[in-house]
């Protein structure tokens, strides 16, 4: 009897003393982590985490929340765990891969969130650094439903995710004049299409002086030094130093950007089409003036052969001069005083041999020449303009070239 109290004694012994030398570590949960990931990297298994830290069966993991991990449970023999632990890894790391080709207003989170995977599998497979920018139009290879070995729980904590990803704050902003959704986006760092769904607006609306808005805050983000190089105190000075010096240079680095549409959407022209992200219209004005000068010549150009009709601004579809100009602006978000002599006097004067396309011109096309202004168009480049011509009694594109209205130009401004 005694040697049976024995034996059992040295058997409780060697347990507790198993049990004793099982060391643990502490874990800080962080984004995209599970149960599964966690308890993998400390070769241990999910029974056992939960078990140390408490943990029901479904319950969800907090990031920042520090866990009591055990380590090394899974395998007792290092040699055969350690193969083991790399055949479960290379069949882990087996996935299925699906090629992505990057769209405008996508992010490496949308891209991951959207495949079931992470960011840092995606970043994994095709060897990209932490900041880089995406390309519109690159294909991505893309790991698939490797976030989680339960699609069901899986599913939730991504749908969690994204509505905490998706819960701004807001603030509420009085439409001033010359404003517009571009310009009220990037004072609040957020995007055009954000701005869009909050209020309700449609494409192309016109915005009134007065309204409010209830414009997100802090929902796009660039990364401060990138910032610093492309932010200048002055708006005027930001815009002749992109268009004199880094033309080529800002648009080429500026279709990296990962991010979003704009008021000023995609620029079309019949040789190329380039589509324009958030990020390219918020740190690039030249990129922007390109979007807006094509929007409004496209617009003016839908007017040709419209009657001219002296005092209309574009009831019926018919124009005077200035009415003209008045409307084409106005339906691109730039509300432009009613008469010529005033318009020449809006926005920023333009010398004839820097006129670039959407640029207004003026002239003084009285019979004598009184010396003022009292006709405008639209500058369309190589040396055209389209205009409401009272003489032609309709909407026509005219050379600047021309004796007559060469002789009679009066100068040229760049509404912003």
């Amino acid at each position: 009897m005694k040697k049976i109290y024995a034996v059992l004694f040295v058997l409780s012994a060697s347990v507790l003393s198993a049990q004793a030398a099982v060391k643990t570590t502490k874990h800080k949960i962080k984004n995209g982590e599970t149960l599964y990931t966690i308890a993998h990297k400390n070769h241990t298994t999910i029974a056992e985490v939960r078990k140390a830290n408490g943990l029901k069966k479904g319950e969800r993991l907090k990031i920042g929340r520090v866990l009591t991990v055990p380590k090394n449970t899974y395998f007792p023999n290092k040699k055969k765990s350690t193969k083991i632990a790399h055949k479960t890894a290379k069949k882990k790391t087996t996935h299925r891969f699906a090629k992505h080709s990057v769209k405008n207003g996508e992010t490496l989170y949308v891209i991951a969130h959207k495949n079931h995977t992470t960011i840092a599998e995606v970043r994994k497979a095709n060897g990209l650094k932490k900041g880089e920018r995406l390309k519109i139009g690159r294909v991505l290879k893309v790991p698939t439903n490797t976030y989680s070995p339960n699609k069901k729980k899986s599913t939730k904590i991504a749908h969690k995710t994204a509505k905490k990803k998706t819960t701004h704050r807001f603030t509420k902003h009085s439409i001033k004049k010359g404003e517009t959704l571009y310009t009220i986006a990037h004072k609040n760092h957020t995007t055009i299409a954000e701005v869009r769904k909050a209020n309700g607006l449609k494409k192309g609306e016109t915005l009134k002086i007065g309204r409010v808005l209830k414009v997100p805050t802090n929902t796009y983000h660039v990364p401060k030094t990138k910032l610093a190089k492309t932010t200048h105190k002055n708006k005027k000075t930001k815009v002749a130093r992109v268009h004199k010096k880094n033309n080529k240079k800002l648009v080429a680095s500026l279709s990296n950007l990962e991010t979003i549409s704009l008021e000023k959407g995609t620029v079309t022209k019949k040789e190329k089409k380039t589509s324009l992200s958030l990020g390219d219209l918020l740190f690039s004005t030249h990129s922007s003036s390109i979007s807006k000068s094509s929007k409004i010549i496209s617009l003016a150009k839908k007017k040709l052969g419209r009657r001219y009709v002296w005092g209309a601004t574009g009831e019926k579809n018919t124009f005077d001069c200035s009415g003209f100009t008045k409307y084409v602006y106005k339906k691109n978000g730039i509300k432009l005083p009613r008469r010529a002599i005033a318009q020449s006097k809006y926005g920023k004067y333009v010398p004839r041999k820097n006129l670039k396309k959407g640029d207004l011109i003026f002239f003084d096309t009285s019979k004598h020449r009184k010396g003022y202004v009292n006709h405008v168009g639209i500058y369309l480049g190589n040396g055209k303009f389209i205009h409401a011509s009272s003489a032609k009694k309709k909407v026509v594109i005219t050379s600047l070239n021309k004796r007559f209205y060469s002789q009679r130009y009066k100068g040229a401004r760049r509404p912003s």
